[in-house]
């Protein structure tokens, strides 16, 4: 009875969310009192495990999150991602130009939240496509790849830095780990299956073809690079530095300390405010509001997160997520196959990838701790899940139709088969993975 009560709060969460378009966020709080009542929690203790829940996950996060949209945004203005994916093309000439498109869409993806790093690509995408008079899907999908599979697979992006914390992983390890299954997984749903797309009819709106900025205005070429990386160099920096034999107490200490993902975020942010910002001649308060703008684009994201917090600490006081963890090993099986079937059939019910795995770590948690899952592998492992099946209740299904003016079946033909592809890719990534660590 345990576990149907749960099974109907999930399906309840999802019904509430893609058929009723109810806000994520307060789907997620109905949804979490009503399994506390359900699952026998005292009523003057429900909204305590929720509170609790929220405050667990965001503490955290909040900082990563909230500072990697800053430095997002302040990439995006200043005009470093502009001069990235020039400097990307002039490197790679026209002859090689789509892996330049997606070997830009990775870098530009690792600091840029998706749907910044999407609307910002696209022009890009579309200035090469008339300057070069190639076929649209070909060149603009594997660049959207990349995007996408950062997006799910690696941190600081919101769902993988959320399940890094759930899962207590290490950050730096998921995102080498991330960085070796990420690879591949873009090169076969980017460049490889786009070249069966070139017949694919679509003339891109011209009014999404924005002026670029004038070249004596971007930053430099190693400015841009260097800082829109940094947080990825320090964080890999810090984790490398742990493998070494010899370790003095006090260098430990300090890597450590600058290694990890609040004081990597925050000492790109001042570097990049300086470099990007006061450096080209912005004023600071012009970048101040830059960095307010940022805070709206992932408000949301952050309450969807702490309301995934709620759900999974309800499950964890009721000690249902026990039971639950007893009757999937009876299922005999792989627990990091059964995290990625979890999330990916949250995510074809309800379109976000995000709630996908949030929604799966409550699930699947206790399964990983009682197996000796490694959890760098299950963040990576339901990552991939969560990208699984886009179809017509994700946002950037919409997205890429609209801005690409593609009918729905060539939507479905590129957009939704790539989501799948790179999911099932990052799938066998972390399985082969986890017979060689």
């Amino acid at each position: 009875m345990t576990i149907l009560i749960v099974l109907l709060c999930i399906l309840f969460l999802i019904v509430l969310v893609s058929a009723f378009r109810v806000n994520a966020f307060i789907a997620f709080l109905i949804v979490s009192i009503l399994a506390g009542i359900l699952l026998g929690i005292p009523l003057n203790k429900v909204t305590a495990s929720v509170e609790k829940g929220i405050g667990d996950i965001l503490g955290s996060l909040v900082v990563i999150i909230t500072v990697g949209a800053m430095l997002g945004k302040l990439v995006a203005q200043s005009g470093a991602a502009q001069r990235i994916a020039s400097s990307m093309m002039n490197f790679c000439g026209e002859k090689y130009i789509q892996w330049g498109v997606v070997t830009t869409g990775f870098l530009i993806g690792i600091p840029l939240f998706y749907g910044i790093g999407f609307v910002l690509m696209v022009p890009l995408i579309f200035s090469i496509v008339y300057k070069y008079k190639l076929p649209v899907i070909y060149i603009g999908l594997p660049m959207l790849a990349a995007l996408s599979v950062t997006h799910g697979f690696l941190p600081p992006h919101p769902s993988p830095s959320a399940l890094v914390i759930q899962f207590k992983a290490n950050m730096g390890l998921t995102l080498l780990y991330g960085l070796i299954v990420a690879i591949p997984a873009i090169i076969i749903g980017g460049p490889l299956f786009s070249r069966t797309l070139k017949a694919i009819p679509s003339k891109p709106l011209e009014s999404f073809v924005p002026a670029d900025m004038p070249e004596e205005e971007l930053p430099g070429t190693f400015n841009s690079f260097f800082t829109a990386l940094l947080p990825v160099l320090l964080l890999i920096g810090a984790t490398v530095f742990t493998f070494s034999e010899n370790q003095n107490p006090a260098v430990s200490s300090f890597f450590a300390f600058a290694g990890s993902p609040t004081i990597a975020m925050l000492v790109a942010l001042f570097v990049a405010t300086f470099s990007l910002g006061i450096f080209q001649g912005k004023k600071m308060g012009d970048i101040m509001n830059i960095y307010g703008e940022a805070i709206k684009d992932v408000a949301m994201i952050l309450l969807i997160i702490g309301g995934s917090g709620a759900l999974k600490q309800v499950l964890v006081d009721s000690g249902v997520s026990g039971q639950i963890a007893l009757l999937l090993k009876d299922m005999d099986m792989q627990p990091l196959f059964l995290g990625w079937l979890i999330a990916a059939i949250i995510r074809f019910c309800v379109g976000s990838a995000t709630v996908a795995g949030l929604t799966t770590a409550g699930i699947i948690l206790p399964l990983m701790v009682s197996s000796n899952t490694d959890p760098n592998l299950m963040v990576l492992a339901v990552g991939a899940g969560s990208l699984m099946f886009s179809h017509v209740n994700d946002s950037g299904f919409w997205m890429f139709k609209e801005y690409f003016n593609l009918s729905m079946k060539d939507t479905f033909k590129s957009w939704a088969v790539m989501e799948s592809i790179v999911g099932i890719v990052g799938l066998v990534g972390v399985l082969l993975l986890n017979q060689i660590i």
